[in-house]
């Protein structure tokens, strides 16, 4: 497995299983493109040590022993906007996947990833990119098409350009600050389009944003 990286990703792995995190070491000690900087095995000590070592990216459960991955990625996204979070998780459910959506997660990958997609993934992840396993994705996107045609949602052409920016940075989880930084715009225009974009569409929820932008992406 040969990746290479100018400069290695920093990674963080979160996992409380010790068995999970050594494998994972001796995944990555083969990637030159990917640099452990540390380990954690419960919330409070992921969000110490993500403060502590600034990883680029953390490699996350969604289960610890004293909470979950959501609510860890959740303190972590609003202190340090540039860490990404990608869950890696045994968890598929849809209400688990859609709440790392809204905790500004980059990707959900499940355990039963191989090695090299995995590690294709967190290089993905660290260049801004978003993952999403694609049975996850297939089966979170039917609920939401089901949800849309039960509440006649309706997807409008007349969208911006810009309002289909604003509203794929809504479903990736990004708050309305990031989302303004990210377009180089001010908090008051992307309220703005966000308030333009859900009367076109019908949408009172930042969750019909998510259907929107899943149903869009995968067509």
């Amino acid at each position: 497995m040969t990746h290479s990286h100018a400069k290695p990703i920093r990674l963080l792995l979160v996992d409380d299983h010790a068995v999970v995190r050594l494998g994972l070491r001796t995944l990555f000690k083969r990637v030159t493109a990917i640099h452990i900087v540390g380990e954690a095995s419960t919330v409070h000590e992921a969000v110490k040590e993500s403060a502590r070592l600034t990883p680029d990216v953390i490699l996350m459960d969604i289960r610890l022993p004293d909470g979950n991955g959501v609510e860890a990625c959740r303190e972590i996204r609003e202190a340090h906007p540039g860490t990404r979070v990608l869950f890696l998780t045994s968890f598929s459910d849809d209400d688990t996947v859609l709440s790392t959506v809204f905790s500004g997660a980059s990707g959900y990958l499940l355990k039963e990833v191989d090695g090299e997609a995995l590690v294709r993934a967190i290089e993905a992840v660290a260049q801004g990119q978003s993952i999403l396993d694609p049975v996850v994705k297939e089966r979170v996107l039917s609920r939401f098409q089901s949800e849309m045609n039960r509440e006649k949602l309706p997807v409008d052409e007349s969208l911006s350009n810009q309002e289909q920016r604003v509203l794929a940075l809504v479903a990736k989880g990004n708050t309305n600050k990031e989302i303004a930084k990210a377009l180089n715009l001010s908090d008051k225009t992307v309220r703005n389009y966000l308030h333009n974009a859900f009367q076109k569409l019908g949408m009172s929820r930042r969750s019909q944003a998510a259907a929107w932008f899943l149903r869009s992406s995968s067509s």
